[in-house]
């Protein structure tokens, strides 16, 4: 489906923008799934000046979505009216260290943090370096893996508002709990800064190995697939509940719940997005029916169904 163009609009209304504005443009190719429809208008901005601005002549009335490199997305097959707004390594994506500190810029990945810092002798964000995101998503999400969390090394984030104001949080203001923060759903997070501790080299590079050969044999990475699909109930391991309702392999359309790894969902290669969150829900449901528990999505959904 196509939604009514309303990027030449926008470009009129906004002559100093800097940034790119497309109309109808396909989701599928920047999601790791590889499935969903087309956003109304993809915008992607120079640099936090160009999204300030951008956002601050934008009307109220329209939506805004942000996606980073789709690790841990489902885009719906009927697409996503409004703009999405995707911010690029470009103008988003520098990282250095600051002594025993890191900054980086949210387009960045979270794996070229963890090199960055262990390339500066400092250790602590190791966990990153096996997540596949960028660290956008990391600060929404609280992204974590092999006994580390964001909210252990965040010292604070940068973000636009909806209304195209600037502003800071500390880690406190992040409000953060497991898989996700409390800070409002519409700042688009620009950059963040990270304290670690200065650490042998040596040490670090052990700690990396040791996660990247955890992803490696634990998890589908070469598949299409979005990561951990449903954040762990307290006190379980969700692949363990997928496991016991007997899900593991288990097929809707070109959707397959992974047999190397129960909370993995991978495309098999003509999955739709309709086939992948019907496969979740009938997960969740079969779940329900045999632990009496609810498992919780961690993978974001957007957008409309097809009719």
């Amino acid at each position: 489906m196509a939604f009514p163009d309303i990027s030449a609009d926008l470009k009129s209304a906004m002559p100093g923008l800097r940034g790119r504005l497309l109309a109808n443009e396909s989701l599928a190719p920047l999601t790791w799934f590889r499935v969903g429809g087309p956003a109304q208008v993809l915008f992607t901005p120079a640099d936090e000046d160009d999204l300030a601005y951008f956002l601050m002549r934008l009307p109220q009335e329209i939506p805004v979505y942000t996606v980073g490199v789709g690790s841990n997305l489902i885009v719906r097959d009927g697409g996503v009216s409004g703009v999405v707004i995707r911010l690029s390594p470009r103008g988003f994506g520098e990282v250095r260290a600051e002594g025993d500190m890191v900054r980086a810029g949210t387009a960045a990945l979270d794996k070229r943090v963890a090199e960055t810092a262990a390339a500066a002798n400092i250790g602590g964000l190791e966990f990153y370096f096996g997540i596949p995101g960028s660290i956008g998503g990391a600060l929404r999400m609280n992204a974590g893996a092999n006994g580390g969390e964001t909210k252990d090394v965040l010292v604070e984030a940068r973000g636009v508002t909806r209304a195209g104001e600037k502003v800071t949080f500390s880690n406190a203001d992040m409000k953060f709990v497991y898989r996700n923060s409390g800070v409002d759903t519409s700042v688009i997070f620009t950059s963040a800064l990270y304290r670690g501790r200065v650490t042998d080299p040596e040490t670090i590079r052990t700690r990396m190995a040791e996660v990247q050969n955890h992803r490696e044999t634990a998890q589908p990475i070469r598949e299409k697939t979005g990561g951990s699909t449903f954040k762990n109930p307290p006190g379980h391991s969700a692949w363990r509940l997928i496991d016991a309702a007997g899900m593991r392999g288990f097929r809707v359309g070109g959707a397959q719940v992974s047999e190397m790894h129960c909370n993995f969902l991978i495309n098999t290669g003509n999955a739709t997005g309709h086939d992948i969150e019907t496969l979740g829900e009938t997960v969740r449901a079969r779940v329900m029916e045999n632990s009496g528990i609810d498992l919780h999505w961690e993978i974001k959904r957007i957008g409309v169904a097809l009719p």
